[in-house]
């Protein structure tokens, strides 16, 4: 069962003068990712994948410590990937319960192509900064979506607030 997740808050792009790739999280996006270790605590993991964009690294890091795993990146979720390649990673039984944490352009060509024809109602279909969907994938096909939406924690020994 693998749980996809966009990475947290990172602030503006536009206001960002280093390479994208380098864009850290913001205060709200560390919450988001402090929030991860509250919604995914009652799930397996078993592996954490991330795309190599620091956003998204930073996004898994207190789950990767907390679980003690290493985080593994991975060019298939980098922002500019194809969707057919995240899809079909998603839809591996070999992945496993793995985490994978990517960008939201990725994740919505993604989410429309695998879920987006069997959820009702289309307003359903999201995928916020810091929030996850846990899919449970079957021959090849998604058979049930779980939607967490995102969840600022705060940190007050790392001062995240």
């Amino acid at each position: 069962m693998p749980y996809l997740v966009r990475h947290g808050h990172a602030g503006d792009k536009r206001a960002w003068e280093g390479p994208d790739s380098l864009r850290p999280l913001s205060g709200p996006g560390r919450r988001e990712a402090h929030g991860l270790l509250t919604q995914l605590r009652d799930y397996p993991i078993t592996r954490i994948v991330s795309s190599p964009a620091v956003r998204c690294l930073q996004t898994v890091e207190p789950l990767a410590q907390r679980r003690g795993l290493p985080v593994e990146p991975v060019d298939t979720l980098r922002v500019d990937a194809d969707p057919a390649a995240l899809a079909a990673l998603l839809l591996d039984p070999a992945a496993g319960d793995a985490v994978l944490c990517s960008h939201g352009e990725l994740i919505g060509a993604v989410l429309t192509r695998l879920v987006g024809r069997e959820l009702a109602d289309a307003g359903q279909l999201t995928w916020p900064k810091g929030s996850t969907w846990v899919l449970e994938a079957d021959a090849g096909q998604v058979r049930q979506t779980h939607y967490l939406p995102p969840l600022r924690l705060h940190d007050a020994k790392a001062g995240y607030y």
